[in-house]
């Protein structure tokens, strides 16, 4: 089985980047990292937190089929 190549330079996206393209704040990624929610995330080095264009299309993805608020 091969490694997870590295990603492109346009394919990470910082917090405030992420948190444009799903409408949310950045505080509520920051939430939703804590509480172990939210879209798949990587860490560069100790403070740096990175999202992945395709992760956050698949949570995006995965939200679609939920039920909506009343």
């Amino acid at each position: 089985m091969h490694p997870d190549p590295l990603p492109s330079p346009g394919d990470l996206v910082d917090e405030h980047q992420a948190a444009a393209i799903l409408g949310a704040s950045v505080q509520t990624l920051r939430n939703w990292r804590w509480a172990d929610k939210g879209p798949r995330y990587r860490k560069v080095g100790q403070r740096l937190v990175r999202y992945h264009r395709a992760d956050l299309a698949a949570f995006v993805e995965a939200g679609k089929g939920g039920r909506a608020a009343a």
